[in-house]
């Protein structure tokens, strides 16, 4: 499977000729879904859900559909009928050849006085790779690759680096990381680099891997 690094917490998997993009938000590329077979969708949230971004995408390839939770479905279902699927945590399903489970309920706390949103994680494979979105999931079974949300209003690196160490993956890559300065970047890289207790690594955007 090819991971490529979008901008912010958007990534794009390849495998078998079919693509899955993950989080297309308005932090990251104007064309970051095109091309997409299937769109999965976190929460709510502009920088990981884009109407603009996810239409533009939809129309591009008109085979293409959505799995996101019902607080998104419900923007969207309109305008692409059949085409969006609601998804909430212990479901599971199969987007474009990918094999996925949904973990999770509820997005991070960003502060008590702010209602927290519903968050879901996406398991893609079997644990190939996890991307939690914007919460602290422990999906409860071995991960190979973890998209870590390295920097947000809602996170400190020490919750990061035992959330790491919790999961326990074979490697770990930064997303949500479209805050951080190039000032920021090598001291986040090199607490978790030291203390995760995996193989990190930061992937720049439009930057790829297999995992």
């Amino acid at each position: 499977m090819k991971l490529t690094k979008k901008s912010h917490a958007c990534v794009r998997l390849d495998k078998d000729g079919q693509t899955l993009v993950i989080d297309p938000g308005a932090f990251s590329e104007e064309d970051a879904a095109l091309g997409a077979d299937a769109i999965l969708v976190t929460h709510e949230h502009p920088d990981h859900f884009d109407e603009f971004r996810l239409r533009a995408a939809m129309e591009n390839n008109p085979a293409a559909e959505i799995w996101t939770l019902k607080s998104v479905a419900d923007r969207i279902t309109a305008a692409f009928p059949g085409r969006v699927h609601t998804v909430g945590h212990g479901d599971t399903f199969t987007a474009a050849g990918f094999d996925v489970q949904v973990h999770g309920e509820l997005h991070a706390v960003i502060h008590p006085d702010i209602p927290r949103v519903t968050n879901v994680g996406y398991l893609v494979d079997g644990g190939k790779v996890f991307h939690p979105g914007d919460a602290l999931t422990v999906p409860g079974q071995a991960v190979e690759t973890l998209l870590v949300p390295v920097m947000a209003p809602w996170n400190k690196i020490s919750e990061v680096i035992d959330y790491v160490r919790e999961v326990g993956p074979r490697r770990a890559y930064d997303v949500h990381d479209a805050l951080l300065t190039d000032l920021a970047l090598p001291i986040y890289e090199g607490h978790l680099g030291r203390l995760g207790g995996t193989a990190h690594q930061r992937l720049h955007p439009g930057a790829w891997t297999e995992v």
